[in-house]
């Protein structure tokens, strides 16, 4: 398999399909998107890896994101759907993040490819998760790099949606620096994580066995072997200076609510300062949402509203919500 590979690698040098190019190993169907491809398993409904390259140049835009989840088309098979993720719990978490995708519209578009989706817990997405994306565009500030990111696909996972999408456990990212010849690599459970994020840098040997996936197959075998067996922690910078776009996520400022519509499975539209990231209309498909329980609390509603203040009307009888928000 490792030798077809290279032969293929070589020919798309050869031809000018790619400068030059990192693919790993694949299990599944190959789909190139402009900037990005992925290797996609049927079985998961989702991609086992996403490859691309970044530069600054990729990030360093004003396009906004576009939030248009879909099916992606190329997939021969049909790809997961985003009503699979509804009230699911989950968050669609993207592979390639939307924010390395900003070189134009319709990259950012592309990211939003259900091929490119997989399903996190929402305090892991927009916590550690989102602190190891910034990292790696600080880490492309100034250079380029090359990122392999996915979840780890095995027998026995959890399912959501009708199409049965798989939920792993595990989370992985791998960056090599082709200029400065460095390569690290993250290890993360889908789950909030405990520790700083530079407590989850394995080798990507290590990471290699846990997957089954050979990342580099393309990279002369002495580089390989010698990038691969090392943490290499003493040569990445894991302060985050100079990208503007990586401070923590926060909803002190009214942002575009999480909820998906029920009539259409899209994302909500409504702004909210809800500190969970949903509106009023959508609280109960937060994570941490718990029913109001029967009471004999009298009093003003409980709720916030649609502007982000507390609802000005009076409890309903055995409730501490009003009619409108029980």
């Amino acid at each position: 398999m490792k030798k077809i590979l290279s032969i293929v690698l070589f020919l798309f040098q050869f031809l000018g399909l790619f400068s030059q190019t990192y693919l790993p190993e694949s299990k599944g169907e190959i789909i190139s998107h402009s900037y990005y491809t992925l290797s996609y398993i049927e079985d998961h409904e989702q991609a086992e890896w996403v490859y691309y390259k970044l530069t600054h140049d990729m990030f360093e835009t004003s396009v906004e994101r576009t939030d248009n989840f879909r099916n992606d088309p190329l997939v021969s098979t049909g790809s997961s759907s985003p009503n699979d993720y509804y009230k699911s719990g989950y968050d669609r978490g993207h592979l390639a993040p939307a924010g390395d995708m900003k070189k134009n519209r319709q990259v950012m578009s592309e990211s939003f490819y259900m091929s490119n989706i997989s399903p996190q817990n929402p305090s892991f997405n927009r916590g550690g998760w989102r602190k190891i994306e910034s990292l790696v565009r600080d880490w492309a500030h100034n250079g380029e790099i090359h990122v392999v990111t996915g979840g780890v696909l095995r027998n026995g996972l959890n399912k959501i949606g009708n199409n049965r999408v798989s939920v792993p456990l595990y989370f992985y990212k791998i960056i090599f620096d082709s200029n400065k010849n460095k390569m690290i690599g993250f290890l993360t459970p889908n789950q909030k994580l405990a520790s700083s994020v530079e407590s989850y840098v394995y080798s990507v040997d290590y990471i290699e066995s846990f997957t089954g996936i050979d990342f580099f197959p393309g990279l002369d075998d002495e580089l390989e072997d010698r990038l691969e067996s090392q943490k290499q922690l003493n040569q990445w910078s894991f302060n985050i200076t100079s990208n503007p776009s990586s401070s923590p996520v926060s909803f002190t400022s009214s942002s575009q609510c999480l909820g998906l519509a029920k009539s259409t499975g899209n994302r909500c539209r409504n702004l909210t300062k809800n500190e969970n990231g949903y509106c009023y209309a959508h609280q109960s498909q937060s994570p941490d949402y718990k029913p109001p329980k029967k009471s004999d609390y009298v009093g003003r509603c409980n709720a916030t509203t649609k502007s982000g203040t507390r609802c000005k009307r009076n409890a309903a009888s055995g409730s501490r919500y009003c009619w409108q928000h029980g």
